[in-house]
């Protein structure tokens, strides 16, 4: 396969990141709809990403005992590009059901038309991310999951901006949807996921399958890397949601700002804007690049991706002068890139530590320092998914899109971590306490790297000595 020609397919493959990050949109909207329409109190609202996260347990648990029940590799038979295909055909019709529920006015029928869009999405997750480590050297993946992660977070940036303007014909925040509104909504969506189907169907991505035999047994499992893999995405979804999932609650104190509701806004933007950073430093390595315009952009990107996130909220008419020192913490991240020096384990470590550092600030202080150290972790949870997906599938073979199937399952650290931290804020009557719960999952995600790199390294595969030049 030509270099050109991997370019191409890798392109035709982040589409479906895009479209993820964008779609991912539209719950920003229908949240605060489904508060108001269905007279809902704030948890019930919140059954909404609840239904998000264990939508991607409940699929990837049924694609695994579907397998072993029928005893075929169900993702090795048809392929990456097809199961995408066929994920996006399943979160299609969750979204034609969506029109159906909102116009039932069954709050329960909504949550399932959700669930069903996101177990499409759970397909389409367990096929893409290990597709990307599969066009082009897997020493490199974690750089190619980056740039996915990166079109992914610009989706996700841009997605309120377009949604509301399609929504409302402008920029302003209205909680005042219209059922029309809502319905319009997910025709587009549901045309926009066939349409991107059909696209996958008739695109040049190869097909890549395993056709070796796979044993009866533990499978995937008998690979230690897998197994602590599946607990550091637990982990790492867990604590990515968690942190700002909480965040609302402890800004509204009066020793966080005493912020109300709609100043609160441009925190919650600029944590998730800051994964959106991270990952496009760290896609910088995907491209064939001098060193020197390696270490150039590596500075500069950050900064651009910032003023992306700094413009798309003053375009919402957010006033957000005081982000500005934001940029102070960006330079640590970026110093934490160049001590990475793009490798996979050594990156997930320094990260891990600087959030353990980052959380035990925001702890031990309060007002605008504790703020920011809290919304740090969006910088340094950034590049951990990729790490920690690549490290995990290293040397699985045959067995690797069971092992994705399996890491797929543990975002369900992001449906039961926040709850836990919310119920020992309860307990605690202490919410800022609460944020204890984080330094511990960042330090699994540091035994994690140290722990990972010493099992592949066991079996023969060291990424960490060896070339990880862009391909």
């Amino acid at each position: 396969m030509s270099h050109s020609s991997t370019k191409s397919q890798f392109g035709t493959l982040i589409t479906v990141f895009f479209f993820w990050g964008f779609l991912a949109a539209s719950n920003g909207v229908f949240i605060p709809f489904c508060k108001e329409h269905f007279n809902l109190t704030q948890f019930q609202s919140q059954l909404i990403d609840l239904a998000f996260y264990l939508a991607y347990f409940v699929g990837s648990l049924a694609l695994y005992l579907t397998e072993r029940l029928m005893k075929i590799d169900f993702l090795n038979k048809i392929g990456y590009k097809m199961g995408i295909a066929y994920g996006l055909f399943v979160s299609a019709a969750g979204a034609l059901a969506m029109i159906g529920a909102v116009n039932s006015g069954n709050y329960w029928l909504i949550l399932g038309s959700l669930f069903l869009i996101a177990v499409g999405f759970s397909l389409q997750q367990t096929c893409a991310q290990p597709f990307a480590i599969a066009l082009g050297n897997p020493e490199t993946g974690a750089h190619r999951l980056n740039l996915a992660g990166g079109v992914n977070s610009f989706g996700t940036t841009i997605g309120p901006l377009i949604v509301s303007y399609f929504l409302f014909g402008g920029l302003t925040k209205n909680v005042n949807v219209e059922i029309a509104s809502i319905n319009q909504m997910y025709m587009f969506l549901a045309g926009l996921f066939i349409a991107v189907a059909l696209f996958f169907i008739f695109s040049n991505l190869p097909k890549i399958t395993q056709d070796e035999h796979i044993e009866a047994g533990r499978g995937a499992l008998k690979y230690p890397q897998l197994v602590y893999g599946m607990i550091g995405i637990f982990v790492y979804v867990g604590v990515e949601v968690t942190i700002q999932s909480n965040l609302g609650a402890l800004l509204k104190l009066p020793d966080f700002g005493g912020y109300d509701e709609s100043e609160i806004s441009r925190f919650i933007s600029l944590y998730w804007g800051s994964l959106m950073i991270g990952r496009w430093t760290g896609a910088i390595t995907v491209f064939n690049l001098s060193k020197m315009w390696k270490n150039i952009l590596t500075v500069v990107v950050p900064y651009i991706a910032f003023g992306v996130i700094l413009g798309a909220n003053a375009l919402n008419g957010t006033d957000v002068s005081d982000l500005y020192v934001y940029a102070f913490v960006i330079a640590i991240q970026i110093v934490g890139f160049f001590i990475g020096q793009e490798k996979p384990a050594k990156t997930l470590l320094i990260f891990s530590l600087l959030g353990i550092v980052a959380m035990s600030i925001g702890m031990l202080t309060t007002g605008t320092v504790a703020i920011f150290a809290f919304v740090s972790g969006g910088l340094f949870c950034s590049v951990m998914w990729p790490s920690i997906f690549a490290l995990s599938v290293a040397g699985l073979g045959k067995y690797t899109s069971q092992g994705s199937t399996f890491l797929i399952m543990m975002i369900l650290g992001g449906a039961l971590i926040p709850p836990f931290q919310g119920w020992l804020s309860d307990v605690l009557n202490n919410i800022h306490l609460s944020y204890i719960v984080t330094i511990f999952l960042f330090g699994y995600l540091a035994f994690f790297a140290m722990k990972a790199k010493a099992v592949l390294k066991a079996q023969g595969i060291d990424y960490e000595n060896s070339s990880t030049a862009a391909h």
